[in-house]
């Protein structure tokens, strides 16, 4: 009997034992950025999309963690020798997470939004080309273009352009409805949102029951949130300056790599003095861009000189045409009748990129005689003032998007840059499959706005996650802004 009951506490403690690695299926994972709404397609905030991307919303196409564009919702496309008719074949048996059917009219429902004259949709240029978008069978939709756009398939990709359906968009900002391996369960203004596992998902079943992402907007409480671990994750730490501190505890794993974010110091083309390229310029002399790389992200960023990203095979290193130069910055602004330099305004979001580097650039501007104002703004209130209004003179912004230089082609994007013979350039590129006669053309288009020093270009934005120990599956690059957590868990 003493022999059976050992037996039996054995067994027991096992059966716990594994009852307690089995029961680690959920997650909490901090970011510093809460979404204003839950509706990518509405509206150009990234921290929607780093919430809800892959998780709740999917695409026809989708990118994965190395930049790649593979199939969505479409199981497989054609596109027609003249590059005017892509035909999607869709996945069949795929629901919504109140249980309709996603299927071609759902799609087409999507596409027709983007396109609308009352349309949202903060990339509404990049899917223009779409002329029609007809609906062949449930399986099958057929979409026309105007003319020929050899990025429609990654731009399909983008968090704008995820597929919504009609019957539950009316609530889509405070209750999404996705077809991802996550449903949303709640949202808890300026705490949290909640997603559980969509048990009725068409793909492989996630290995997370749960996930939380919690919103910590102070670089200290973030820091104090991790070492109490109190998350299990914080994508896109906002202390660079705590990584070693961690790297060095066995607690944690730090993982840094790269992302698609152009840092930059936006400027309002439209505003004057800045509708002057002479202050433009000047202004590009004023900054010095590794005092900003080492004073607020303590040595994390690559420098650019213009908009595009330093590990794209096609990126041009212009940084030269832009170095610190403040003589030469204050003999421009005497050039341009402004000898004593002028007031402006700062417009700073809740990034510590935005809010640390803005103080310092306000510092360096001021060297030369550039007084900005600095007003700290919420994303919604920066959405509604910059993003829409175009009320700002400059403003410090990371352009997370991936490959998006064609936004300079847009002048009635919000920084609302105006050159016909760029805007001439991308409609080619747009419509050219040679990948050398792309990168030239995308070298050429990198040269132009560096010539106009249509903004101040800052840095390439690094990806800094810092995780427990057992996490494992995450994303350690960004080529585009999300937390995709359909293939992460928990080692056992």
């Amino acid at each position: 009997m003493i022999h059976l009951r050992h037996f039996l506490l054995g067994v027991s403690t096992a059966a716990l034992m594994a009852g307690a690695a089995l029961a680690k299926d959920d997650i909490t994972v901090a970011l510093q950025l809460e979404p204003p709404h839950m509706d990518p397609t509405s509206a150009a905030a990234g921290a929607i999309d780093s919430v809800l991307y892959s998780n709740v919303f999917e695409g026809l196409t989708r990118f994965m963690s190395d930049g790649s564009v593979v199939p969505g919702l479409a199981e497989s496309w054609e596109i027609s020798d003249d590059g005017l008719t892509y035909t999607f074949k869709l996945r069949d048996g795929v629901t919504f997470h109140d249980g309709t059917t996603m299927d071609a009219e759902d799609v087409k429902f999507t596409l027709d939004r983007i396109g609308a004259e009352d349309s949202a949709n903060a990339q509404k240029a990049l899917y223009a080309a779409i002329s029609e978008v007809n609906v062949v069978d449930p399986l099958t939709v057929e979409v026309k273009l105007s003319e020929p756009n050899g990025n429609m398939i990654f731009n399909l990709a983008w968090g704008d352009a995820v597929i919504v359906a009609p019957e539950s968009i009316e609530n889509i900002k405070q209750q999404p409805i996705g077809t991802g391996a996550f449903k949303f369960q709640s949202w808890t203004q300026g705490d949290k949102v909640e997603l559980v596992r969509n048990d009725d998902y068409w793909g492989d079943a996630p290995a997370l029951a749960s996930a939380t992402f919690k919103f910590i907007s102070d670089p200290t409480a973030a820091f104090a949130a991790v070492m109490a671990e109190d998350v299990d994750v914080f994508s896109g730490f906002p202390a660079p300056e705590n990584l070693p501190q961690f790297e060095a505890d066995p607690r944690f794993q730090v993982l840094v790599g790269s992302t698609e974010g152009e840092t930059i110091l936006s400027t309002n083309n439209k505003m004057p003095p800045f509708d002057n390229v002479k202050v433009r310029e000047a202004m590009a002399h004023a900054i010095d861009r590794q005092a900003i790389i080492d004073g607020a992200m303590f040595g994390l960023g690559t420098p650019i000189g213009t908009h595009f990203a330093p590990h794209n095979p096609a990126y041009v290193d212009l940084t030269a045409q832009s170095n610190y130069d403040p003589e030469k910055a204050k003999a421009l602004l005497a050039e341009a009748g402004f000898a004593d330099g002028f007031e402006t305004t700062l417009h700073l979001p809740p990034p510590s990129y935005a809010r640390r580097g803005g103080e310092i650039i306000a510092s360096q501007l001021a060297e030369v005689g550039i007084k900005a104002e600095i007003t700290n703004v919420e994303w919604a209130q920066w959405l509604e003032t910059v993003f829409r209004g175009k009320n700002f003179g400059l403003t410090i912004v990371s352009h997370t998007e991936p490959m998006d230089i064609g936004i300079y082609a847009n002048p009635d994007y919000y920084f609302q840059y105006d050159n016909k013979a760029f805007q001439d350039l991308i409609a080619k590129l747009n419509v050219t499959s040679d990948p050398d006669a792309r990168n030239q053309m995308m070298a050429e288009a990198q040269t132009i706005i560096a010539d106009d020093y249509v903004n101040g270009y800052l840095f390439q934005l690094a990806a800094s996650t810092v995780a427990k120990a057992g996490v494992q599956g995450l994303w350690a690059d960004a080529p585009t802004q999300a937390t995709d957590l359909t293939g992460v868990s928990w080692a056992e």
